[in-house]
């Protein structure tokens, strides 16, 4: 069988009670091992783009799932510290062989994350299980990477940015970074957003289905992602709870994001540096 068959089988028994970590065999354990393998290999996504639109692979998330729920927690060493967890960190000791680089001595990459060649982890970082970062990519210091959450090829994530992860519910979007992304210091992007590819995203930029970006290009409301080549940025809009009576003069704000088209001075201010990538 597939390995999408295998997990999927795997899933059936787990739910309908006949496997658990305690009965799991070493069988069960290989396709769990293959199925890591081939999400650190970037074979298996957690979400992959299809016509135009994006599509959440919900039987890898489920796999993912099963490697918590079939396995057992160890101790693991690392240094002079115990820790007590699922899995394993990822191997990095091919790193090199592609042109990638994790720095000492925080740069934390969970067993199970696609790390492309040629990228940039700076510590302290992390990148969580199903995640994927491509080819090019810096992961700046204090980044989260969170599970299944998909970063394409040549992004820059400044300093202090928090991807947000997604394993439950199961039908539930991870968040989409494409590829030729700048993202601002301490920007958070949560909850299944999409960011459009070549986007430049202002430092302390909040991107969440449920803040409105108002797009001055196409001239509309949008939710839930940023179109391709947008220069955006967080901005106050009047709230309707300001008719509430404990908002004296009727005045409340919410935020909202503004996007405009890229200005030739904004591009070049966010064009990536090709000497840290040699």
């Amino acid at each position: 069988m597939s390995l999408k068959n295998n997990i999927s089988a795997l899933w059936n028994q787990q739910t309908s009670g006949e496997i658990s970590s305690e009965n799991c065999t070493e069988e069960h354990i290989a396709i769990l091992d293959e199925f890591l393998d081939s999400l650190e290999s970037g074979s298996t996504k957690a979400a992959e783009k299809k016509s135009e639109e994006w599509e959440v692979n919900h039987w890898v998330k489920r796999g993912i799932l099963l490697n918590f729920s079939l396995r057992k927690k160890n101790p693991i060493v690392y240094g002079d510290v115990v820790y007590n967890d699922i899995l394993p960190l990822a191997d990095t000791s091919t790193f090199s062989q592609r042109g990638t680089r994790n720095t000492p001595s925080a740069t934390v990459i969970r067993r199970g994350a696609h790390i492309g060649s040629n990228a940039i982890l700076m510590s302290p970082c992390f990148v969580n299980i199903g995640a994927s970062i491509g080819d090019g990519t810096l992961v700046d210091s204090n980044d989260v990477v969170g599970s299944c959450a998909q970063v394409g090829a040549n992004v820059k994530l400044g300093a202090n940015a928090v991807v947000g992860g997604v394993l439950e519910p199961i039908e539930s979007a991870p968040v989409i970074i494409e590829d030729d992304v700048s993202l601002g210091s301490g920007c958070r992007v949560t909850s299944g957003f999409v960011i459009g590819e070549g986007s430049i995203v202002a430092e302390n930029t909040l991107l969440t289905p449920r803040i409105p970006v108002y797009d001055l290009v196409s001239e509309e409301i949008i939710y839930g992602h940023l179109p391709p080549n947008r220069r955006a940025f967080t901005r106050f809009v009047h709230s309707d709870v300001g008719n509430h009576p404990l908002f004296k003069g009727g005045v409340a704000l919410k935020p909202a994001v503004v996007a405009l088209d890229i200005e030739d001075s904004t591009r070049i201010a966010a064009e990536k540096e090709d000497r840290l990538r040699k």
